[in-house]
């Protein structure tokens, strides 16, 4: 999806980053000149092969990979692996689920933007925009538990 974003979106939108690679957010205006730039043919490109294909299947991709890593990660923790399995399961899901939900509304809320320009107004412009940040930070929370599993695990050795 990155190479993609800077290969292909970038030229579609006159070099305008994607909105969900705004990991600040970004004002209704900045996503106003994203979607002008775009125009109708460049959103639907964007639509399809972002957000209705790739958008789909990545951020539950993700979710897993980061469950199996903190899940490995602890599990070199003395006090991690002690715990029941379920318990270890359902807390390395607790910390992912959120960044999960956060990915797919934030999907939608761009998704529905591209596909109707006329939705396109302050108010869901700055929603998509809490999405974005909400869905970056809340992805900081398991990158964060899984560097610190790791350097813990490292000490332990």
């Amino acid at each position: 999806m990155t190479l993609m974003e800077f290969f292909y979106f970038r030229q579609l939108s006159g070099g305008l980053p994607s909105l969900d690679m705004r990991v600040f957010g970004f004002t209704p205006d900045e996503g106003m000149a994203w979607l002008t730039a775009l125009g109708r043919r460049g959103g639907e490109i964007i639509l399809v092969w972002h957000y209705l294909t790739f958008d789909l299947l990545f951020p539950t991709l993700l979710s897993v990979t980061l469950v199996s890593l903190i899940l490995a990660t602890g599990r070199r923790l003395r006090n991690f692996r002690v715990l029941p399995g379920q318990i270890q399961s359902i807390f390395a899901l607790i910390l992912v689920l959120p960044y999960t939900i956060a990915n797919y509304a934030q999907n939608i809320a761009v998704a529905r933007l591209l596909s109707d320009f006329l939705s396109a107004n302050p108010d869901s412009l700055a929603l998509a925009s809490a999405l974005i940040v909400t869905k970056f930070a809340l992805l900081a929370i398991p990158v964060i538990v899984i560097a610190v599993f790791w350097l813990a695990g490292q000490k332990q050795n």
